[in-house]
């Protein structure tokens, strides 16, 4: 099964929200593996979290492989400050996180 690539740039806030929604849900949709670099993530907040958390149980849903890479500095920072490492893996590892088909 072939891998898809997906890099998000920039804020991961509210006001991208329904943008970045859509591009997340497209890029699923497509069927195959899909690969989030975020390292270019300059600023997450609340709603940036939960569009992941939405992509990661989709995912989990369609017994789809989605791996989260690279997580930048504002992303880890965001992870460590709410616990998510259990959901997105240990980010400061530097290693791929994410589900498994």
């Amino acid at each position: 099964m072939e891998t898809r690539q997906l890099k998000i740039e920039g804020e991961m806030t509210i006001y991208r929200a329904a943008e970045l929604k859509q591009t997340l849900l497209e890029a699923l949709e497509q069927g195959a593996a899909l690969d989030v670099d975020l390292s270019r993530v300059s600023e997450i907040d609340t709603t940036g979290v939960q569009l992941l958390l939405l992509a990661q149980h989709m995912a989990e849903d369609r017994k789809q492989a989605l791996r989260w890479l690279h997580h930048s500095a504002a992303v880890r920072e965001v992870f460590e400050l709410l616990n998510l490492g259990v959901h997105f893996g240990d980010a400061s590892s530097g290693a791929p996180q994410g589900v498994a088909p």
